[in-house]
């Protein structure tokens, strides 16, 4: 009988809906690596390190937004936002 009821699976938008999740995944790891580095200056770094850990935190939230908004490629603007997260945190803790 859940035969006759059962819809037939949509394949293509399981595709889409899988990619969408890969894609998320990949820029949600990125952001979390940036707040937890943006965190890292908070703690251990002096005036410089405080100011440019909010800036680079807000960087990565709008880093975020932009790469969701990219679709498949969207994981380059918090990667980019990232390492330059890492050259700051390097120079000033």
């Amino acid at each position: 009988m859940s035969e006759q009821n059962a819809p037939a699976m949509d394949y293509q938008e399981h595709e889409r809906t899988y990619e969408g999740f890969i894609n998320f995944s990949k820029i949600g790891t990125i952001a979390v690596l940036n707040v937890v580095l943006c965190l890292i200056m908070f703690a251990f770094g002096g005036g410089a390190a405080f100011f440019f850990g909010w800036v680079m935190l807000l960087a990565a939230t709008v880093a975020a937004g932009i790469g969701m908004a990219l679709g498949e490629s969207g994981w380059i603007p918090p990667a980019a936002v990232f390492g330059l997260t890492v050259l700051i945190a390097i120079v000033t803790v």
